[in-house]
């Protein structure tokens, strides 16, 4: 009976010991699905990163107004002066930086990305070759933009089409700036630069919208507003 006794005891032992390494486990991996690793521009402003086939991505639109030499970006609200620019420049949707700074970041005109310092030191506003792989890792079909976009209302318009956001990209619908200085789509599409050219007064970008799951691709003038996105080298 004492040999039983110590044998069930014995096994006891070592199905708890294996629970508990198993429980470890478990939450050490659970612990290292969530870290989302961080990178920060010039300013000391921190974005989170994402992994997406063998490209790695900020999370959140750019909203340094200073390149990563510690060069000042002009900010532009005139409207007029916003057309004739042919040099950098920045705002925020509607001219309103307590509204949309924190969420969506700064409308860049193309000029800013022609510097190839806007994003920090290691990273690089993605050539319209980035943009195209990632759009093949996700499918080159109608919803490889839903894969990207934040997939609820908190941010998009109704109905915001396949929107699912597996990928973590949490595309935002901040809109753009017009070529004359008028603000369009807020809340219906998000638009962001490639670092590409198509033309010595256009260049490449790609958008989403609230209305399908397409990541769309076109060429549009350089003196537009649109957002930045970066990825690492």
């Amino acid at each position: 009976m004492k040999t039983k006794n110590k044998t069930s005891i014995f096994y006891i032992l070592l199905i708890g010991s294996i629970m508990n390494l198993t429980t470890n486990c478990s939450k050490d991996n659970s612990v290292n699905q969530n870290e989302s690793p961080t990178i920060s521009d010039y300013e000391g402003n921190v974005y989170h990163t994402v992994t997406i086939g063998n490209q790695t991505w900020m999370q959140e639109n750019l909203k340094s107004i200073k390149l990563n030499d510690g060069t000042v970006i002009p900010m532009v609200t005139n409207n007029h002066s916003w057309s004739t620019l042919t040099t950098m420049s920045y705002t925020y949707y509607g001219n309103d930086s307590t509204t949309y700074k924190n969420n969506y970041g700064a409308l860049y005109n193309w000029y800013c990305v022609e510097t190839k310092k806007l994003c920090p030191t290691g990273w690089h506003i993605p050539l319209a070759d980035d943009w195209e792989k990632l759009n093949s890792y996700l499918g080159v079909d109608s919803l490889a933009g839903g894969k990207l976009k934040e997939s609820s209302f908190a941010h998009w318009l109704n109905p915001n089409l396949y929107a699912t956001n597996s990928t973590g990209f949490n595309a935002l619908p901040c809109g753009y700036r017009f070529y004359n200085g008028s603000f369009n789509n807020f809340g219906y599409s998000g638009n962001l630069w490639s670092s590409s050219e198509s033309s010595a007064f256009s260049a490449f970008y790609r958008f989403l919208t609230y209305q399908d799951g397409k990541l769309g691709k076109n060429d549009i003038e350089k003196t537009y507003g649109l957002s930045v996105r970066c990825i690492k080298d």
